[in-house]
C-alpha cells in the first residue's frame, strides 16, 4: 500500500483484491480510499463516499483526478454531531430536541456517517420492538425520515436517499 498525502488527509492507494483487507479496515476507521484494480479484477459494491476505484493500468492524471475528488469529499473541521440521552442533538452552538424514535434514528445514522444505512437497520432501530399495527412498507420510517430532514436542516445536517437501499446522514457543507 502507498499513501498519497497533498494535505494533512492522506489518501490511501490499494491494489484490488489483493488489499481487501486492508481495505475492510480503512472503511472502518473512515479514511479515504483509492482503489487500484487490477485489469481483470471486478470493482467492488461501494456506497461509501470515502471511496473510489480506477482500472489498471492507469492513466496518472484519471489518478490524480479521482484523489482531488476523494479529496474535496472529506468532511470539513465542522463540529461533529452529538446527541445526548435527553435527545438532544448538537452541532456546535446550534440543538434541535428530538422525539425518541427519532433520537433513535439519528443514533443509528450517526454510528456510519456519510454512508448508507439501509431501511432494515433503520426500521429496527427506531421501532426495537417492531412496527407499530397498520404501519407497511416502512411507511412510517419515510413519514419520520420526512419530519428528521426538516428538524436536522437546523443544525445544519442533511439525510439522502439512496433509492431501495436505505439513507445517509451528511453535513451540509460536505454533503
Amino acid at each position: 500500500m502507498t499513501t498519497f498525502a497533498p494535505s494533512d488527509a492522506p489518501i490511501a492507494l490499494l491494489r484490488w483484491p489483493a488489499d481487501a483487507d486492508r481495505r475492510t479496515e480503512l472503511t472502518e476507521e473512515r479514511r479515504p480510499r483509492l482503489l487500484l484494480l487490477e485489469p481483470d479484477a471486478a470493482p467492488p459494491t461501494s456506497w461509501d463516499v470515502l471511496e473510489d476505484w480506477v482500472r489498471l493500468p492507469a492513466d496518472p492524471a484519471e489518478i490524480e483526478a479521482r484523489i482531488t475528488t476523494l479529496m474535496r469529499r472529506l468532511p470539513s473541521a465542522a463540529p461533529a454531531p452529538l446527541l445526548d440521552g435527553d435527545g438532544v442533538l448538537r452541532v456546535g452552538a446550534r440543538w434541535v430536541a428530538l422525539p425518541p424514535v427519532e433520537a433513535r434514528l439519528v443514533t443509528a445514522l450517526l454510528a456510519r456517517p456519510d454512508s448508507v444505512v439501509s431501511r432494515d437497520r433503520l426500521l429496527a432501530a427506531g421501532w426495537p420492538a417492531g412496527q407499530p399495527p397498520g404501519s407497511t412498507n416502512g411507511q412510517i420510517l419515510d413519514g419520520r425520515i420526512k419530519l428528521l430532514r426538516r428538524r436536522l436542516a437546523e443544525v445544519g445536517l442533511e439525510i439522502h436517499t439512496v433509492r431501495g437501499v436505505g439513507f445517509v446522514l451528511t453535513g451540509q457543507n460536505h454533503g
